[in-house]
């Protein structure tokens, strides 16, 4: 909820004493003890609310619209398919039906504990600052927030899966009857634990830090999520069953494991797993106003004062002093300091090295160095993609290069020192990551060819994204989380200019790379040379276009998000 639509709501709800309370109106006699006259503030409030918000978001917003619509689809095949899956549940034994819906119970809950993080900033809900200000208590707002976040199609979508497990999992009449109570604990769980998690970290995530390393923590996430595919494509062998009941004997205790079994059993013994769920549901709800007071009356991290180390770097040491050390060293900081910039770091590197330990599992007839230069030219593609909208995340403050750029030569250097920026990361990665899917494939001098393939395709990739940064350029929105695209309305311009670099960089960079994939190792010495050609070349155009398209460039990059 956005800070002035909620104080629209604090209009709504009476701007005098908290809701329930007597007051006095503005120079009238004193109300009602009793609260005759006030306006009660309850969770209907913020439903009535949310509602408005979503509905004003989607107004005169095609895109918007089109992104609400696509997510109440998305979330009504999810709904049906899970509540489809937990159903059929019913037709295996009933102790492997009790394993799946433990391990799926336990999956939800994860979801909904770890996926809210990542809309910290996109969903101003999730943010309890931005109720800071309203004359509320804060048991009104946890109920009124607990409401807002019931509403929604996923909350509804989880809901539907979860109730699946009745009629998969129950075993007659009292099954059902403990199925009914053991579903709403379970989603109640699942949202209390929601709030809780990011009402605790949002002064963290507020901060610049706390972005970090939820991005960080992100990427590690979707690499745990790939494992089991990985340990499958390495051969991992062993009875599935054996497996599943391993895993749900370990969650068997868990809250989503006790919620899981008690549908199946529906006997004493399931009452006192749901009596237990219970207490836990209200000592949670507890933790969470507990943190949600504090957080009220805590200081605002975010807006301390940062210290400023004047520091040159490296890069400023060793080039002298003028435009191209400037920008190279303007560039590194960002990719330091900037959490955007450094979650395309990180899933670079990440997919990387799932690539490597993917491809170096598989069998088969006679294996090459193709294994090694594969990943390495996927790592050096999604690296060369950092630079295909080089300057998005300047925004507005692009218009001081007017003062200075006279001439074409002007935005050349420029896009060099943005390159040199992201070789001086780029080029000693690719050496580490080629060394791994060396390793990995069964031979550290594969290593060789695949670092030199590696920075000639990087080469290519920067060149083409010097072209894809002056002709499709957009706005990187400065928002808290990591992982915005563009700006509403972009979204489009974004895609193209991504599949754009990608698919320009993997047909300028087939001249090197298809003949070290068919043997021809003597290649390996064009590799780098070609990749310098093509940047070079890229730079060149791309500064004449970028000298003459300055103001559409700049309009652009500065679209209000």
């Amino acid at each position: 909820m956005a800070g002035s639509d909620l104080g629209m709501s604090a209009d709504t709800a009476g701007t005098g004493p908290a809701a329930g309370t007597a007051g006095t109106g503005s120079g009238g006699p004193p109300r009602d003890p009793a609260g005759a006259g006030t306006a009660r503030v309850g969770p209907r409030l913020f439903v009535r609310l949310k509602l408005r918000l979503i509905a004003g978001n989607l107004r005169g917003d095609t895109t918007r619209l089109l992104g609400f619509v696509f997510t109440v689809l998305a979330a009504l095949v999810v709904a049906s398919f899970g509540f489809l899956l937990m159903a059929m549940l019913r037709m295996a034994p009933a102790g492997v039906a009790a394993d799946v819906g433990t391990v799926l119970f336990t999956v939800l809950l994860l979801g909904w504990t770890l996926v809210p993080l990542l809309a910290f900033g996109l969903d101003d809900t999730l943010d309890p600052s931005r109720l800071a200000l309203l004359p509320l208590r804060t048991r009104q707002l946890a109920t009124g927030m607990f409401a807002s976040s019931v509403t929604g199609v996923w909350p509804l979508a989880t809901l539907v899966v979860t109730s699946g497990a009745i009629a998969g999992l129950a075993r007659g009449l009292g099954g059902v009857l403990v199925g009914v109570v053991a579903v709403l604990l379970q989603f109640t769980l699942c949202i209390v634990v929601s709030r809780l998690v990011t009402t605790s970290l949002s002064g963290i995530l507020r901060t610049r830090r706390g972005r970090d390393v939820l991005a960080i923590s992100v990427i590690f996430v979707i690499l745990g999520a790939q494992l089991p595919n990985l340990l499958l494509n390495r051969g991992l062998t062993g009875d599935p069953l054996v497996m599943l009941d391993g895993v749900a004997s370990a969650l068997r205790w868990t809250p989503p494991g006790m919620a899981a079994h008690a549908i199946a059993d529906g006997g004493p013994a399931a009452l006192a797993e749901l009596a237990f769920l219970a207490a836990l549901a209200v000592v949670l709800g507890w933790l969470w106003i507990v943190a949600l007071r504090r957080s009220l009356v805590t200081a605002d991290a975010s807006t301390e004062a940062a210290s400023v180390r004047n520091s040159r770097g490296l890069l400023a040491r060793l080039l002298p002093d003028g435009q191209l050390a400037a920008v190279a060293t303007k560039e590194l900081r960002y990719a330091r300091r900037d959490p955007r910039g450094r979650v395309g770091w990180f899933a670079a590197l990440a997919v990387t090295g799932i690539m490597a330990f993917s491809l170096g599992g598989q069998e088969g007839p006679s294996p090459g160095p193709a294994l090694a230069i594969g990943p390495a030219c996927i790592g050096a593609l999604m690296i060369g993609l950092q630079a295909c909208n080089s300057f998005g995340i300047d925004g507005r403050s692009l218009w001081m290069n007017s003062v200075v750029y006279g001439t074409a030569r002007d935005w050349r250097t420029d896009l060099a020192g943005r390159h040199l920026a992201v070789a001086t990361i780029g080029v000693p990665a690719l050496g580490l990551l080629s060394l791994v899917a060396g390793l990995i494939a069964g031979n550290a001098a594969w290593a060789v060819p695949a670092m030199f393939t590696a920075w000639g395709v990087l080469g290519v990739g920067l060149g083409m994204g010097a072209l894809t940064s002056v002709l499709l350029p957009y706005t990187v929105p400065e928002r808290l989380n990591a992982f915005t695209g563009a700006a509403p309305g972009q979204g489009g311009v974004a895609f193209l200019a991504s599949f754009g670099a990608m698919i320009g960089t993997g047909l300028l960079a087939l001249p090197v790379v298809l003949p070290m994939l068919f043997g021809l190792d003597w290649v390996v010495a064009l590799a780098a040379p070609y990749g310098v050609l093509v940047s070079w070349g890229g730079r060149r155009i791309a500064g004449n276009l970028g000298f003459a398209r300055y103001p559409e460039i700049l309009g652009a990059i500065s679209k209000a998000t």
